[in-house]
């Protein structure tokens, strides 16, 4: 199935229940990029780190892993890969996904967002 229409159970996002499956949009997840995270972190070509890591090929990645970015102690010394459920709790509230996290963000608890964000970063190279 193309990204753009990734079909995602967000369960776990603070949401209430919503009737049938959420069909993600990475065009819209696009937009979500700009709004909510583009000022601290880059996707698609040429991307580099900033304030945050770049965000090219998250999904699969091991979390602190990206080449010169100084991660906190405890984003480094997590031991996971990013996948669509740790992106959904990270993204919902990022200091009780990973305590001691360097990220400062109110958290996403739209569902159709975070689905559309996931989709749209499916997207991004992994460069």
């Amino acid at each position: 199935m193309a990204p753009a229409l990734l079909v995602l159970a967000l369960a776990s996002c603070g949401q209430p229940e919503q009737a049938g499956p959420i069909v993600a949009d990475a065009a819209r997840g696009e937009q979500v990029f700009a709004q909510l995270c583009s000022s601290c972190h880059k996707a698609g070509p040429r991307a580099r780190n900033a304030f945050g890591p770049q965000l090219n090929g998250v999904i699969g990645r091991r979390a602190g892993s990206v080449e010169g970015y100084a991660y906190s102690p405890a984003m480094r010394q997590a031991d996971f890969a990013w996948d669509q459920a740790r992106l959904q709790a990270y993204l919902a509230a990022p200091s009780d996904a990973v305590p001691g996290t360097k990220m400062y963000f109110w958290g996403l608890s739209d569902r159709q967002k975070v689905a559309d964000l996931l989709a749209y970063l499916e997207t991004t190279d992994d460069r």
